[in-house]
Order: C-alpha cells, then sequence, then structure tokens
C-alpha cells in the first residue's frame, strides 16, 4: 500500500458565517496556524490568545469562551470548572493527557483532536533523528568546524539497511515510521497489542510479542505511544538494559514514557549506543541534567510536528471540529464520545444551534 494511499483525512465540514458578527468568543491557548485562525474567524467567532498558560489565568481568560483551542499547554480542570458557557475543546494535536478530560466529560463538553494530522512530519522527524544518531551528524559537524578531519577514523557510523527498527505504539505515527524506515532497507518490528494484523501487513511489519521481545531484537526502538498511567516510565532502567549495546532510542512522543535518569545513566554506561530526543519530561530539561552534556543524546525542543504542512493541517482540522460540535454536527475525532448525547448546548443562536 502506498504511503498516500495509507493516510488519506477527511477534511472536517466547514460553513461561512453569513454575519460579520462574531457569535463567541474561542481561546487560543497556544498560538495556532492562521489557516486554523481564518476557519474559527469565518464561522463567526472571535478569536483571542491566551497571555500565559497558568491554570488561574485560563480559568478567568475562558470564563466567557463558548470554545477553547490548546495544544500541548493542556486545559485544567479549574478552568474546565470556571468556564460555564464552554461547549467544546479542541486539542491541537493527537495527545490529550494534558486536557483535563474527565472533569470535560462530566460537564458534558466534547473534547476533540486531530491524529494523523501530523503524522508525517513527525515520522520524518524520528528517521531523522536516527539519521543523526547512526552517522554522527552534529559530532561530525563539530569535528569539521573544529579543525578535525581526523574524525573520521574514530568514529563509529552506522549503515541503517538491514538492521531492525522496533516500533513501541502502531498507529498512524508509528505506521509512517514504519513506512520510511522499510524505504531505507530497514526491517520493522511493531509492539501494538490492540492493532489489527492489517496495519502490520500494509506495510510489511512483523508483530512482535512483547515489549519485552522488541526490546532485546531492535537496533532501533522508537516511541509512538500517549502518555497513560500504565505508560509513565515504561522505558527504566530494565527495559534499557535489555537493548542491544549498540541500540538507539528514538522518543517524539511523550518525555515521560522514559525515565531520563537511568536514560542519562544508560548511555554514560555504554548499556545503549544513543539517543534521540524530541520530547522531555516537563517543558524542559533542568540546566544541569547529565543528557545536556551527553555527547551520545541528540536533543530537539519538541520541534517533530512543526512543519508549516502540519501545522496547517492540525489547525484546519481542530478548527473545523470545533465549528462542527458548536454548530450541532459530530465531529469526526471525539475523544470523549459518551459526551455527546448529553452535551452542553449553551446559549442558542443562529450560526450555532443549541
Amino acid at each position: 500500500m502506498s504511503r498516500a494511499a495509507s493516510y488519506v483525512f477527511t477534511e472536517p465540514s466547514f460553513r461561512r458565517s453569513p454575519s460579520a458578527e462574531p457569535s463567541g468568543l474561542c481561546l487560543i491557548v497556544q498560538p495556532i496556524h492562521e489557516a486554523g485562525l481564518a476557519r474559527l474567524r469565518a464561522a463567526g467567532l472571535e478569536t483571542r490568545i491566551a497571555t500565559d498558560l497558568a491554570p488561574a489565568t485560563l480559568a478567568r481568560e475562558a470564563a466567557n469562551c463558548v470554545a477553547v483551542i490548546t495544544r500541548n499547554g493542556g486545559f485544567p480542570a479549574e478552568a474546565v470548572v470556571a468556564a460555564p458557557r464552554l461547549r467544546v475543546i479542541g486539542v491541537h494535536g493527537t495527545g490529550t493527557d494534558p486536557v483535563a478530560v474527565p472533569e470535560a466529560t462530566r460537564a458534558g463538553i466534547p473534547v476533540v483532536n486531530t491524529p494523523g494530522a501530523n503524522a508525517q512530519s513527525v515520522a520524518e522527524h524520528a528517521i531523522g533523528l536516527i539519521f543523526a544518531l547512526a552517522k554522527a551528524i552534529p559530532q561530525a559537524d563539530r569535528a569539521m568546524r573544529e579543525g578535525d578531519h581526523n574524525f573520521r577514523y574514530g568514529a563509529r557510523l552506522v549503515e541503517l539497511a538491514g538492521l531492525t527498527l522496533g516500533l513501541v505504539g502502531f498507529g498512524a505515527i508509528g505506521q509512517a515510521t514504519g513506512q520510511l524506515a522499510s524505504a531505507l532497507g530497514m526491517d520493522v518490528l511493531a509492539y501494538g497489542p490492540t492493532r489489527p494484523d492489517s496495519d502490520f501487513e500494509a506495510i510489511g511489519a512483523e508483530r512482535a510479542t512483547s515489549l519485552p521481545d522488541l526490546l532485546t531484537r531492535a537496533d532501533v526502538v522508537s516511541l509512538h505511544l500517549p502518555l497513560t498511567p500504565q505508560t509513565r516510565g515504561l522505558i527504566g532502567s530494565g527495559e534499557l538494559t535489555r537493548m542491544k549495546a549498540g541500540a538507539f532510542l528514538i522518543n517524539t512522543a511523550r518525555g515521560a514514557l522514559v525515565d531520563e535518569g537511568a536514560l542519562g545513566k544508560a548511555l554514560a554506561a555504554g548499556t545503549i549506543a544513543g539517543a534521540g530526543l524530541d520530547v522531555v519530561s516537563g517543558d524542559a530539561l533542568a540546566h544541569d541534567h547529565p543528557l545536556h552534556a551527553e555527547r551520545r543524546a541528540i536533543l530537539t525542543p519538541h520541534v517533530a510536528a512543526s512543519t508549516e504542512a502540519a501545522l496547517i493541517r492540525a489547525a484546519e482540522r481542530v478548527a473545523g471540529q470545533v465549528v462542527d460540535v458548536l454548530a450541532g454536527r459530530r465531529p469526526p475525532n471525539l475523544v470523549n464520545a459518551e459526551v455527546w448525547d448529553r452535551r452542553r448546548q449553551g446559549e442558542p443562536s443562529a450560526e450555532f444551534p443549541a
């Protein structure tokens, strides 16, 4: 199956407001692409950027809003409770762990997200981190700038063709990553217990029988899971010890999937050969964290999903679904589906009927 055939998404329905007057306020917790803002405004919504991400600020600034759109900054329970007119929370991206979904559900507020909108871009970044580690690109760059033309004689450079990529999580991003790796000649081993066999067959991936099975066999382990109580700290000292000494760990999903202290120790001890991280626990690593000084770690500031194409897709899709909910249309990506039939209706209007 071709990549184009594998990842075809239906855009949310959209209609232009017959009135130039805004029919409600949408709080934008973190900036989104102008394409999404234009869609909201054309539907009659006024948009406003949050002042900051503090829960008290969001609670105050969402008080009169009918809609909220957030990214990884989330939306806390305090703000949900403080917004009696709120009718929909949109998540620009897939992960909803920073959003108070239980509180929103209890209040009758649908939560929507955009799974797959950034799949290709995140997959490309995961492969980019693999290349950077395998070819020692950051170290080679420094060597060239410092005049070390003997770098190639001591560098450990790796050819990817014939190696095994182990995917932990096999949703849209995991599958897209597997497709790219397969095109490079890598064997793909994936662990996704809930995924149908057809997902594996579509890209020629082997199904791993368990996480330990994958960790012991993979030359590169790439994480593509949501953060849940069950997945928090999934990769710790025991899991790192199971990996091959020459293996790389890639994380473009959620930082808290990995015990960063254990990872720092594993890299220092040579337990694994390297790590590429686009995400870390919390907003950033502490300045004195050992990973900052670890030459076998490549760190990027959560940019995997920030290509222009991915930002446009995610912004348009989340905006379209916010408009859908306000107009009474069931959105395609409803996180808390159980809330739909008892959703908060708000105050009726011509544009967004209750």
